[in-house]
């Protein structure tokens, strides 16, 4: 079967509403931990999770902050109008864009949009100031930011933004959401949903891992919307997927190129690390073969463009030699007959039917994810974002 033809009918499941996590346990590492290896499945806490892993693996989280990215805006008739940041145009870096003064331009999704029928609307803002937002003529998405004040545009969403909390879970962002929906190492601003997987770290785990000498390392993917997106078409030809921005420093990649050639594992914290991990093999394979923006990575490369000949740690090795950071964007799709160059152990969350997160998994576990699905269901795991977690292991590791 080509890996366009691959039903989403067939990753799907039934999940009753009521295992869906509403909101976190008070306590992050006391959520339930599911370890799945060599087809034997184990039920633990995450607090277990530095006992379950080698002492030489490489655990490799993304250190993305999530913003306060929804704004609302009341028309004079008192019409109210959403407006959802997703990633900036003009500044075009997320730290530059979120630094602006006066000025940033965005796309956006926009809430009852058919009612903005103004060229702008504004808010006061706390401080005294006015912020203005105009729609971009003849583009749908884009949004003008403008304001009266030196304020950074970061501080103004701080100011008068809402966190973004997922759909599914029904109900309205709350104050205990600002902390809950952040992982505790969260540190570059940009993503508007939270890497989940994450959720479940605390100080103390981290000094557990530490303290067994497991090594650690950063990435930075910015999560977009398109998480949510729900795959609609009968096979996965039909499907766009999004494109996230991925940033990772020079101190990061030697790390994970070090650990490759010593014929280490690698950990994954979440499907975006995953993502971000596997892309960079890409990269590498770009900026060998001299392609036009190497630090893009289209949804089909893996399937279309032939790097057999290129093994991991070369591909790592040439963005090693480039000598900078990695900033750049990927649209990588991971569904069954891909392969996995990088991670060996990916640390997630229960991801909903009809997924890509869930074509992921599956093609970390084969089959197997059906039995691992079924067995968290029978033994009242929580699911999804707020839910608990699972330590899956690939069988074999190719390098």
């Amino acid at each position: 079967m080509s890996y366009k033809d691959i039903k989403i009918s067939d990753y799907s499941y039934d999940l009753p509403d009521d295992r869906i996590a509403k909101y976190p346990l008070s306590r992050r590492d006391s959520s339930r931990l599911l370890h799945y290896v060599d087809g034997v499945i184990s039920s633990h806490l995450f607090s277990d999770l530095p006992s379950l892993l080698p002492q030489d693996t490489l655990v490799v989280m993304n250190d993305t902050r999530v913003i306060r990215a929804r704004l609302t805006f009341h028309r004079e008739t008192g019409s109210r109008i959403e407006v959802f940041c997703l990633d900036p145009i003009a500044p075009a870096l997320y730290e530059q864009a979120l630094n602006a003064t006066k000025q940033t331009t965005w796309h956006c999704m926009v809430g009852n949009s058919r009612r903005w029928k103004e060229q702008t609307l504004s808010k006061q803002l706390p401080n005294g100031g006015i912020l203005t937002v105009e729609k971009v003529p003849g583009e749908a998405s884009q949004v003008k930011f403008s304001w009266d004040t030196d304020a950074a545009f970061g501080d103004i969403l701080e100011s008068v933004g809402e966190l973004p909390i997922p759909p599914y879970l029904n109900r309205e962002t709350e104050v205990s959401d600002l902390s809950t929906y952040q992982t505790v190492y969260a540190e570059h601003e940009g993503s508007v949903a939270a890497p989940t997987a994450g959720l479940h770290f605390t100080p103390d785990v981290l000094l557990d891992m530490k303290e067994k000498g497991i090594r650690t390392t950063k990435v930075t993917l910015h999560v977009g919307a398109g998480t949510f997106k729900p795959v609609k078409s009968e096979t996965m030809g039909g499907h766009e997927m999004h494109s996230e921005v991925i940033h990772v420093t020079t101190d990061a990649l030697k790390a994970i190129t070090r650990h490759v050639e010593e014929g280490k594992t690698i950990t994954a914290i979440g499907t975006t690390s995953t993502r971000t991990l596997e892309s960079l093999y890409y990269m590498g394979v770009n900026v060998l073969k001299q392609q036009d923006n190497p630090y893009y990575v289209r949804q089909w490369s893996p399937y279309e463009i032939p790097h057999d000949d290129i093994d991991t740690l070369e591909a790592l090795k040439a963005l090693e030699a480039e000598d900078h950071d990695i900033v750049g964007a990927t649209q990588l799709i991971i569904e069954p007959g891909f392969r996995y160059r990088l991670v060996d152990k990916l640390v997630t969350n229960f991801h909903q039917p009809h997924s890509t997160l869930l074509l992921l998994v599956a093609a970390l576990v084969g089959d197997d994810w059906k039995e691992i699905y079924h067995y968290a269901l029978n033994n009242g795991y929580r699911f999804l974002s707020y839910g608990d977690s699972s330590l899956l292991e690939r069988q074999t590791c190719p390098k």
